[in-house]
C-alpha cells in the first residue's frame, strides 16, 4: 500500500507515524510545500538556546498526549513551568491576572475592582437574579454576543477578549461558545435540562465547581508542560520515527482520481496512491479538493484564518522585568500594539537557567492582517516600545542579544459560531471519496493534544476502510 501524506506539520508527522507503527510495511511519502517540517511549531537556534516560535506548551492534563510523548521516548525532555502568575493590562496600569472565571469570564466581580467599573461589577453580581437565559440544548452564539447581552461590552473587550485573543488570536466576538469555550457550553446545556433558570453567572460557577473537584484528583499533575529542547524534540522525533520519505519544497497543486483506483499527486510524489490524508489549512485543502471532493469546498472556505506575528527577544540582563510569566494587554489600549508578552525566562526554568532575559511579544488577531504585515524593524521596535510602556523594563539599556520575527500568515483558524458544523459538513463530503482523510487544526480545535488525538483518529479510520 501506498499512502501520501500532503502537510509536514504536527497532524501530517502524527498520522505517518500512527502507519508506520501499525504496518512498517507501508510505503509513506509525507509532501510539504515549505522548506522545513514543524508547521505551525518551529524551534529556532538561539546562541542561548533552542527557543520556541510557534506554540510554546501543550495542556498537560491531557494525558493522551503525555501518554504520546513517552511512548516516543520524549518523556525525560518534559518540564513544568515555574507557576509564576501572569498580569493583564487594562486602563493604562499593570495589574493581577484575575483569578477564577472561564477564559475571563466571571462568576462574580470578586477582584476585579481595579479591572471594572463599579456599574459593570455590578450587573455582574445582579446577573443571576435578572431573567434567565432562553437557551436550547446544543444552542450557540459568539462568545462576546452572549457576554455583552448577560455582563456588558466592557467585559467583553477589557477581560474576555485578551484572554481569547491570546489563544485563539480572535475577539470574542468572532469566537463560537462551543467551539472555544466548550466546558461553558455543556454547562449551560446542564443548566437547561436540569429545568433550573439559565444563567452565565451560573454556568461559570459550575465550570468553576468541576475544574477545582478535578484539580484535587491531579495534584501533582502541571497544567502546562514543554519540551526541554523546545517542540523541534517533537517534530524531529516523528520525523525520525515515521519511516516516511519526506519530501521538502514539495507543492502539491491539486489531488485527482486516478480512474477509480487510487489518487494521482499533481505537483508532487511519484505514481498512484492508495490513500491520501491531507494536513493543510482549510482553504488550502479546498483547492487541492476541488476535483476529487468539489462538494467539500464551500465549508471549507468558509473556515476563516487569522494571522499574527512573534517577536522572540534575548537581553542581557532580566533587571527590572517583573517577576512574572507574562502580560495580556486589553484590547483597544492607547498606544500600544502587542496582545501579549510571555516572560518565558520566568514562566520557564529550564529557560531561565540559561541567564539573561528571554521575551516573546505576540501581534495579530483576526482581521488585523495589518499588524502580522509590519515591516520587521516595526515591529521590533514596537515590541521593545510597549514592554516598556507595560512594565517599565528598557530592552534597549538591557542590551539585546538576538531577536527573532516570526509571522504565521493564516495560522489559526477562526473557530465562529459556525465551525463545529462546518467541520462535520466538510468532512462528510470529504468521507464520500473512500480511502481520503483531512486532519489539522482547523478539524480538532486549537492545541498540540488535539491535534495528535483527531490525527491518530483518522489513520484508525483510514487503515480499516
Amino acid at each position: 500500500m501506498r499512502i501520501a501524506i500532503i502537510g509536514a506539520g504536527l497532524a501530517g508527522l502524527t498520522a505517518a507515524y500512527e502507519i508506520h507503527k501499525t504496518d512498517p510495511n507501508i510505503h509513506i511519502d509525507v509532501l510539504e510545500a515549505g522548506e522545513r517540517i514543524g508547521g505551525k511549531l518551529f524551534t529556532v537556534p538561539f546562541a542561548s538556546g533552542p527557543t520556541d516560535m510557534g506554540a510554546e506548551a501543550y495542556l498537560a492534563t491531557r494525558t493522551d498526549a503525555t501518554e504520546f510523548f513517552h511512548e516516543l521516548g520524549l518523556g525525560d525532555s518534559l518540564v513544568a513551568p515555574s507557576g509564576a502568575r501572569s498580569q493583564f493590562y487594562a486602563g493604562g496600569q499593570l495589574r493581577p491576572m484575575p483569578r477564577g472565571g472561564v477564559m475571563g469570564i466571571p462568576s462574580s466581580s470578586e477582584g476585579l475592582e481595579e479591572i471594572l467599573s463599579e456599574k459593570t461589577r455590578e450587573l455582574i453580581d445582579a446577573e443571576a437574579l435578572t431573567v434567565p437565559l432562553d437557551w436550547q440544548v446544543g444552542a450557540d452564539q459568539t462568545v462576546g454576543a452572549l457576554v455583552r447581552a448577560r455582563y456588558s461590552d466592557e467585559v467583553v473587550d477589557v477581560l474576555v477578549s485578551a484572554l481569547l485573543g491570546g489563544v485563539y488570536s480572535s475577539s470574542a466576538d468572532d469566537l463560537g461558545i462551543r467551539a472555544t469555550v466548550p466546558a461553558l457550553a455543556a454547562a449551560l446545556d446542564r443548566l437547561a435540562e436540569s429545568g433550573e433558570p439559565v444563567t452565565l453567572s451560573g454556568a461559570v460557577k459550575l465550570v468553576e465547581t468541576e475544574r477545582a473537584e478535578a484539580r484535587k484528583n491531579t495534584e501533582t499533575t502541571p497544567v502546562f508542560q514543554t519540551f526541554r529542547g523546545g517542540y523541534a524534540e517533537l517534530y524531529e522525533a516523528l520525523a525520525d520515527q515515521c519511516g516516511a520519505d519526506i519530501h521538502l519544497d514539495s507543492f502539491v497543486s491539486a489531488i485527482t482520481s486516478a480512474n477509480g483506483a487510487g489518487f494521482q499527486i499533481k505537483g508532487g510524489g511519484e505514481g498512484t496512491y492508495d490513500r491520501v490524508i491531507l494536513a493543510v489549512p482549510a482553504p488550502t485543502a479546498a483547492v487541492l479538493l476541488r476535483d476529487l471532493a468539489p462538494t467539500a469546498g464551500p465549508h471549507l472556505k468558509a473556515i476563516k484564518l487569522a494571522s499574527s506575528a512573534v517577536v522572540g527577544m534575548k537581553f542581557d540582563s532580566a533587571a527590572g522585568l517583573p517577576e512574572v510569566s507574562g502580560v495580556l494587554v486589553a484590547m483597544g489600549e492607547p498606544d500600544v500594539t502587542a496582545k501579549a508578552f510571555t516572560f518565558s525566562s520566568n514562566k520557564w526554568p529550564h529557560l531561565g537557567e540559561r541567564g539573561g532575559a528571554l521575551v516573546r511579544a505576540s501581534f495579530g488577531r483576526l482581521g488585523d492582517e495589518a499588524t502580522a504585515r509590519m515591516d520587521e524593524d516595526d515591529l521590533v521596535d514596537a515590541a521593545l516600545d510597549d514592554l516598556q510602556t507595560i512594565t517599565g523594563f528598557d530592552g534597549r539599556a538591557a542590551g539585546l542579544e538576538e531577536i527573532f520575527v516570526q509571522r504565521w500568515f493564516g495560522g489559526l483558524p477562526s473557530y465562529g459560531v459556525d465551525h463545529i458544523a462546518t467541520v462535520a459538513a466538510a468532512r462528510t463530503e470529504i468521507s464520500q471519496v473512500e480511502g481520503l482523510e483531512a486532519i489539522g487544526a482547523w478539524t480538532s480545535g486549537v492545541g498540540v493534544p488535539a491535534v495528535i488525538a483527531d490525527a491518530r483518529a483518522a489513520v484508525a479510520r483510514l487503515l480499516d476502510a
